[in-house]
């Protein structure tokens, strides 16, 4: 594909992105309510704020909208997360976020691509010479999981296992787990997100002594023929540069950055 005909893609799928993902969509399985354009999603571990676009509100408007976010969380004593799109308007959005007491956590990529091509790009990677991927459901399953990503990332992860509980109840999550010899290696799980043509791709964290050996590109191939199979078009990611350039050389187009932007109050 030219230069040319992937930039043309990646306008049209960001516009698909950002109708779509954006605003409601975000948070069809937990408790929300609506600030004129924002919606205000109650998460357990903290509050997040998304929209999809901000059009029409002038500065003041703005730092008001930002300011009733952070003071509706923090009387509740929960941090709130507002996420921020590397093409969203105003420009100075990041400044106006910072004079709110918000600070920025790590950029990801926002990476799409349609799930039927990545699906036969990786026909026949769905396995690993010594490692089983399957499907798990049930709340032991989700505690092993957490074990493991508390070992990858050197933190305390004990809340996934109530999290991967809550989405997997909802009958829109599929939580796969790579093992060996017994052991969770890796792990990842598929958002169906209700009312959209999308499946979001999450996880995919790999215990140190277990990378390099294709799970991660196998959990990928096993989500991609399941979203084509339940008719979901298009595979979207928020990718971390260790994961971006893998998922881009597998097909999937950058079509814009994500940023969390956190107050936590006092």
């Amino acid at each position: 594909m030219s230069d040319g005909a992937k930039t043309d893609l990646a306008e049209r799928l960001l516009a698909v992105y950002d109708e779509q993902l954006r605003g409601t969509s975000e948070g069809a399985d937990v408790p929300t309510s609506m600030d004129g354009p924002v919606i205000r999603v109650e998460y357990p571990m903290r509050g997040f704020v998304s929209y999809r676009t901000l059009e029409g509100l002038d500065d003041a408007e703005v730092d008001a909208l930002i300011a009733r976010q952070r003071d509706y969380f923090a009387a509740k004593g929960q941090a709130v997360e507002w996420k921020l799109r590397g093409h969203d308007l105003p420009v100075d959005l990041p400044d106006r976020l910072r004079a709110a007491g918000f600070e920025p956590e790590e950029q990801e990529t926002v990476l799409v691509a349609e799930s039927a091509d990545i699906a036969e790009r990786l026909r026949g990677r769905a396995t690993v010479d010594g490692v089983t991927i399957g499907l798990v459901n049930d709340r032991a399953d989700f505690e092993r999981i957490a074990a493991m990503e508390s070992v990858v990332w050197n933190e305390n992860w004990s809340w996934l296992a109530d999290d991967l509980e809550r989405r997997h109840a909802t009958g829109l999550t599929d939580v796969y787990v790579a093992e060996a010899d017994g052991e969770v290696v890796s792990a990842a799980w598929a958002v169906y997100k209700k009312g959209t043509e999308f499946t979001g791709l999450w996880g995919g964290s790999t215990l140190a002594d277990w990378r390099g050996k294709g799970i991660y590109k196998a959990l990928v191939a096993v989500r991609a023929a399941r979203a084509v199979e339940l008719g979901y078009r298009y595979l979207h990611v928020d990718a971390s540069d260790d994961s971006s350039p893998i998922l881009q050389r597998l097909g999937f187009l950058a079509i814009t950055t994500t940023t969390p932007y956190v107050h936590t109050p006092a």
